[in-house]
């Protein structure tokens, strides 16, 4: 008995129901989609690009239509010559240098200080008793209205400046680290102590492992406290950095000078935030996390 085949160019083929079968079943095979009438996706880093290279376009036709005058804010045009007349006459550069001196050393103080009185009241009941309510207290202050004291504690030099940093940094991290070591899952801890591990043992391998992701979010929170304590820092006596090329730029009223510091102090802040975040997808690998869809 013969069997009819469908003919080459239909759709369909002939399967057989089981092994030995002499009836075929005929399923239909769906073709694929040439690749030109698939959904073209655009690459992400063009998506992250188009708000700012929109509102430069927007910027642009304001200032060239007339609607944003100089003297209220000065065109793209501009402020990118401005840029690079501070970049060629080293003024910018030397400023960027003294303001990122000034960021690391305060950085490094409140880190230590921040990150320090959290593993104390962390990780000891007496510390939490001796030292969280001093801390809550102080960070209800404004690091801003101690610029008078520090000023007749420490002078007109570095030291006012840098103190200012410190004390931005040190409470964002304090807050983070401390609720990074209080939230780690009191299972875990059990887990260890029936596996033998130690007091110290527990705390190297258990608390802060857990502690560790609530401490990065506490360095990215410091660091853009950082550079806003540096822009109030340094237009306080300060004969150089960043905030001083502000405060001569709002002097002289040049817009366009004061526009170039803030883009400048944008993308140093920028490029923090992307170290620190480049340390999560290094320490935190053993960590999965929903990345969005």
């Amino acid at each position: 008995m013969s069997i009819s085949h469908a003919p080459p160019s239909s759709p369909e083929a002939d399967i057989p129901l089981k092994s030995g079968s002499s009836n075929p079943i005929s399923v239909d095979v769906v073709p694929l989609l040439p690749a030109s009438a698939r959904r073209t996706r655009v690459p992400r880093w063009l998506r992250r690009t188009a708000g700012p290279v929109l509102l430069l376009a927007l910027w642009q036709l304001l200032s060239a239509t007339g609607v944003l005058t100089s003297d209220v804010l000065a065109s793209p045009g501009r402020i990118a010559q401005v840029a690079g007349d501070l970049i060629a006459d080293g003024s910018l550069p030397s400023a960027m240098g003294t303001s990122l001196q000034r960021v690391a050393a305060g950085l490094a103080l409140g880190t230590v200080v921040g990150t320090g009185l959290a593993l104390l009241s962390g990780l000891f009941r007496i510390g939490e008793d001796l030292v969280d309510a001093p801390v809550q207290m102080l960070r209800t202050v404004p690091f801003v209205g101690l610029i008078p004291l520090f000023i007749i504690w420490f002078g007109i030099g570095e030291a006012p400046k840098v103190a200012i940093i410190t004390l931005g940094v040190t409470f964002p991290l304090y807050l983070n680290v401390y609720a990074g070591i209080r939230g780690v899952d009191a299972q875990l801890i059990e887990a260890g102590e029936s596996l033998g591990l130690s007091r110290w043992g527990l705390v190297r391998h258990v608390v802060l492992p857990g502690a560790l992701p609530g401490a990065l979010t506490g360095l990215r929170y410091s660091l853009g406290i950082a550079w806003l304590a540096l822009v109030f820092a340094e237009q306080v006596n300060a004969d150089s950095g960043i905030g001083f090329l502000m405060v001569q730029a709002r002097d002289f009223l040049r817009t366009d000078v004061i526009v170039v510091c803030l883009i400048v102090y944008a993308f140093l802040g920028l490029f923090a935030d992307f170290i620190v975040r480049s340390l999560e997808r290094l320490l935190l690998q053993w960590r999965p996390t929903f990345t969005g869809r």
